[in-house]
């Protein structure tokens, strides 16, 4: 059943600005820009108030609504990107073979080497906006912070993607790198 009118908002909080312009939001903060194209989502983003977004879908059946509550959180995860950043922490887990994470080119891309005593090495690019670093308080961890949830999110996955364990038994071979912690930075 279709329902002919469906809504939501969303608060601005102060010290940030959305910028929406054809479905093309643009959020700044005290930690920088965002950009994100929704033109392929079929609803209207409009400011109910100056600090106030609204959601709208017109005779949307079930999954069409179901984008209001998916358009508001990536606007929301973006919003608390430039105000408060985000932070995966990542553990290297190995039985044997110690591996080896070394990170390249100021942040470009993170290089791993001796992963199941393998002699290929793995270079996995990190995306735009986010910076790997090899922490100093944890042994074998690796942190990524940034100010988008999908590039820290999606670099990680990169990451722990590049470090599966072929033609063995993954309940006897564990190694690997793995998401250890997800993190809301505070401002």
């Amino acid at each position: 059943m279709k329902d002919i009118y469906k809504d939501e908002e969303l608060v601005i909080p102060q010290g940030v600005e959305v910028i929406v312009k054809s479905r093309r939001v643009t959020v700044k903060g005290p930690r920088g820009t965002l950009h994100q194209n929704l033109r392929h989502v079929d609803l209207e983003i409009q400011f109910a108030a100056p600090n106030k977004l609204r959601f709208i879908v017109w005779h949307g059946s079930r999954k069409h609504n179901a984008c209001i509550r998916t358009v508001r959180s990536l606007i929301n995860n973006m919003i608390t990107g430039v105000t408060k950043g985000f932070q995966y922490k990542m553990r290297y887990v190995y039985a044997h073979f110690p591996i080896n994470v070394a990170v390249h080119a100021g942040g470009e891309y993170v290089e791993i080497r001796n992963f199941l005593g393998e002699k290929v090495i793995r270079k996995i690019p990190i995306l735009e906006g986010v910076k790997v670093e090899v922490s100093t308080t944890q042994k074998d961890e690796l942190i990524l912070t940034g100010n988008s949830l999908e590039n820290v999110s999606q670099s990680a996955a990169s990451i722990q993607q590049s470090c599966l364990v072929k033609q063995k038994d993954i309940r006897k071979f564990l190694d690997g790198i793995y998401i250890s912690e997800r993190n809301v930075l505070e401002a």
